[in-house]
């Protein structure tokens, strides 16, 4: 988990070890390969392949069903069984009963658990996942929170999450915690 008060960096360091973003100086590893020296071209399938995201505003496809949104990234890599993963993560996620629903017809917990899914679908290496549980009710955030949980350790996935909150930072393995840009010392 990295944690840290509003400002500190916290997003801006998981969008350069995602390489969504390039750094202005340094390299950006992961598994091995430098993501710094990597066109776009390169980074996209990478991106769709190995890494997961969840936003704390959803950003799923307002045109897509709920199941489609999750369908999406495996059918990018031409994923004959997009399908029926998608519809096994939605049932893992409690939402298969909203599959043929749109964004705008899923509540926000519901939502961020078709973006869980949809991060998932590929079976990435690492999720990166910014303040996932930021925009929900305390109940939604808690489901949220341990829907992502689960599935990490389910699939092996490493968890990348930024939160404020001390009660999510209490549940990680290790918690780095930035202050203007910098890891502060533990105290």
């Amino acid at each position: 988990m990295i944690t840290g008060p509003s400002g500190g960096g916290k997003t801006t360091l998981i969008t350069l070890l995602s390489g969504l973003d390039r750094p202005d100086a340094g390299t950006v590893r992961l598994a091995g390969r430098d993501l710094t020296a990597l066109t776009e071209e390169q980074l996209a399938p990478l991106r769709n392949v190995s890494i997961g995201f969840v936003f704390q505003s959803y950003h799923l496809i307002p045109s897509l069903s709920a199941l489609e949104n999750v369908m999406f990234p495996a059918e990018l890599r031409g994923d004959a069984q997009a399908r029926l993963k998608a519809e096994a993560l939605l049932a893992k996620a409690g939402v298969a009963g909203r599959a043929a629903n749109f964004p705008h017809q899923l509540s926000g917990g519901e939502q961020q658990r078709v973006a869980i899914c949809r991060a998932l679908v590929n079976e990435p290496a690492i999720v990166f996942a910014d303040e996932p549980t930021g925009n929900l009710d305390t109940v939604s955030g808690r489901a949220v929170l341990n829907l992502m949980l689960d599935l990490q350790r389910e699939r092996g996935t490493a968890l990348v999450l930024v939160t404020h909150s001390a009660g999510i930072a209490a549940r990680a393995d290790r918690v780095i915690t930035l202050v203007d840009g910098r890891v502060s010392a533990p105290p």
